[in-house]
């Protein structure tokens, strides 16, 4: 089940809002984490046990922690750690890379038989999130969940469980325990699931819809791979961004104040900012427990670039099972180590448009490596954007059919948008009614032509199954 289905519309969230708004407080969590759990088997019957398993075992794992720190056992702590990290690695890498490896073994001679894992839905996103926890313990940071049920809803909550942001469960541990249900918290969060979901069902899914025609062509022109790309460049955003914003509206609903994922990164004027702006829960869960453990930035240039090396390999695979996803990493480790290292002070001296553009190219040729599943993919997509006809008909016809949608795409991925808004809002600040009554019919204008997409079209993609 996805946020963007009639489904889950009109069918679970309705259902579990309900519940939810006349549960006692008390029992809030538990309803919580089954609505959560059933959530999940909608999609993954068999997985779930992978779910419930990753969850008691860092639960556990937690207490043990706590109680040897405790008791001044820091070896025992450290042990117990270790296997954690160990665990949950594990787990994720039989999942998700066991049949790359043994597929790339094969190819050196080996006769190995695939495991055929089907990739369990979201364990990416609960695998770092439950990692956290443990290593946070271990540090001091929080204390020790001893109400699993409590434990169970951070890890399985279904507004964040398959799609981010990744949740720290220093973000959210007073909220496990101790939260309300604030009319205020309610509507900010309907408005900005909303806002997600427009993003999402109008605006990524027209893009997507494009850039797959285009992908699919045998014989591409130069404009119309550019074109492609582009598409895929804003569908990629929006469907990002449109989740992320769905988890956090949603999150607010029921009581939770989830972490920011997304800044409007297209705005950005360096490759280094861009990264501050996109996906930002991943950007900081690599940088507090990879880069910084490993010396960060305090260990001098060689040892630096090491550091930012294996974060961004790590950055790369974590994104996709590829020979390309790990490019694509390795591919932004070369242009952040050039910012830092070589060009980043003249980079700033240059007029902020042409760092913008510049900024801007680097990352279509990034999302160029990401879209493609195979190197011989990327390779053929880049010399379509480089090489062949120019124009076609064809062309003509697409780039007239779309030119108002690249229009949009390109002004609703600024904030621009949400400038106009506000001053809209401070404009009838005096008239409350008035504000309300606006921003209502907008909602309902947006929730409208959503449900009114969904019925018509059936390209309605879950970007995250390779995660």
């Amino acid at each position: 089940m996805v946020f963007s289905s009639l489904t889950f519309l009109f069918l679970f969230l309705p259902a579990v809002l309900i519940l939810y708004l006349v549960c006692p407080a008390k029992l809030r969590n538990c309803l919580l984490l089954i609505a959560s759990l059933f959530f999940y088997a909608w999609g993954e019957r068999l997985y779930v046990a992978i779910l419930l398993f990753s969850t008691i075992f860092d639960y556990i794992n937690g207490s043990l922690i706590g109680c040897f720190r405790a008791n001044g056992r820091e070896g025992a702590a450290k042990a117990v750690l270790w296997i954690s990290v160990a665990g949950n690695l594990g787990i994720l890498c039989l999942f998700k890379y066991s049949d790359f490896v043994i597929t790339n073994l094969n190819r050196t001679g080996f006769s190995l038989p695939l495991l055929g894992l089907a990739l369990p839905i979201g364990i990416s996103f609960y695998t770092f999130q439950t990692m956290s926890y443990t290593i946070d313990v271990y540090r001091g940071q929080v204390e020790v969940q001893k109400n699993i049920i409590a434990f169970g809803t951070y890890v399985t909550m279904f507004p964040q469980l398959i799609a981010g942001p990744i949740v720290r469960y220093k973000t959210v541990e007073q909220e496990m325990n101790s939260r309300g249900v604030r009319l205020t918290d309610c509507a900010y969060g309907v408005q900005r699931f909303l806002i997600g979901l427009a993003k999402k069902v109008l605006l990524a899914n027209a893009a997507g819809a494009v850039y797959e025609e285009i992908a699919a062509m045998g014989n591409r022109t130069v404009v119309l791979a550019w074109l492609g790309a582009l598409m895929y460049f804003f569908q990629i955003y929006f469907d990002f961004s449109g989740y992320s914003d769905m988890a956090i509206g949603l999150g607010r609903i029921f009581g939770f104040h989830f972490p920011e994922n997304f800044n409007y990164p297209y705005m950005a004027k360096s490759i280094t900012e861009f990264w501050r702006r996109w996906h930002i829960t991943l950007g900081t869960w690599f940088r507090e427990y990879v880069y910084i453990p490993l010396g960060g930035n305090r260990c001098g240039k060689v040892r630096q670039i090491r550091n930012l090396l294996i974060v961004w390999a790590l950055t790369g695979i974590w994104h996709g099972v590829a020979w390309n996803f790990l490019l694509w990493g390795l591919y932004f480790f070369v242009l952040l180590a050039l910012e830092k290292f070589a060009y980043g002070k003249t980079l700033a001296r240059v007029p902020a448009a042409l760092t913008h553009v510049y900024a801007l190219f680097f990352v279509l040729m990034g999302w160029v490596l990401f879209s493609n599943d195979s190197l011989s993919a990327v390779g053929s997509y880049l010399e379509s954007m480089f090489s062949g006809d120019v124009w076609s008909a064809g062309t003509g016809y697409l780039l007239l059919s779309n030119w108002l949608l690249v229009i949009i795409l390109a002004i609703g991925s600024t904030d621009l948008p949400k400038r106009i808004a506000y001053r809209l809002m401070d404009a009838l600040g005096q008239m409350p009614v008035l504000r309300a009554l606006v921003r209502d019919v907008v909602g309902l204008l947006l929730f409208g032509l959503c449900v009114a997409a969904l019925l018509r079209d059936s390209y309605n993609p879950f970007l995250y199954f390779r995660f």
